[in-house]
């Protein structure tokens, strides 16, 4: 007998949701001097991707996935990194939070699905939650003690990804509502 939580096509769907966040790796960083070696990359779409199309659980599930393989040594993150040493670099909150931010998109996609609001309004106000601000939660105060920087300073040299982070934010809600729509089985709390 099948787990009911995670039946055969959730767990195939949280292993490609998995290889996605790691194809994404394969879109070159970009390093900017204000964010004391934190790249933009495109690995946190698929974050936001993570939580909206499979809820909490399987989104946090696929997202713990790829970090996993990730420490286990594969060179998945953006510009070809991974090893246990990513956990001593200045994006190792980040790489934390991530696992975060896609329960926490999944979760208020979930809560936000109960009060009827317009798919793609839910999906945009997930992804901002869980994929920026909770990312953010995390990756902030990493930042500062991996770098030995302030609080402050790591806060404002972040603030450069918050315009690339909406527009990611914006792409996966799109997205998100796009495949759900067209997905056969769906659960009942898509966006």
């Amino acid at each position: 007998m099948e787990n009911p939580t995670f039946e055969t096509r959730t767990l195939v769907r949280i292993a490609l949701i998995a290889a996605l966040i790691a194809a994404l790796g394969f879109v070159p960083p970009l390093y900017l001097p204000l964010a004391a070696g934190v790249p933009i990359t495109a690995q946190s779409l698929g974050v936001m991707l993570a939580g909206l199309l499979l809820g909490s659980r399987a989104g946090a599930a696929a997202v713990g996935l790829f970090v996993f393989v990730v420490l286990l040594g594969a060179p998945l993150l953006s510009g070809g990194r991974g090893g246990l040493g990513v956990l001593a670099s200045p994006t190792a909150g980040f790489l934390i939070g991530y696992v975060a931010g896609g329960y926490v998109t999944g979760l208020v996609a979930e809560r936000l699905a109960a009060r009827n609001l317009p798919a793609l309004a839910t999906a945009l106000i997930a992804a901002i939650t869980g994929g920026i601000l909770t990312v953010y939660a995390f990756g902030i105060p990493g930042l500062a003690m991996m770098a030995h920087i302030s609080l402050a300073k790591a806060f404002i040299g972040t603030s450069v990804f918050v315009p690339g982070d909406l527009i990611k934010a914006v792409g996966a809600a799109v997205l998100a509502t796009t495949v759900l729509r067209n997905w056969s089985v769906a659960a009942p709390h898509r966006p």
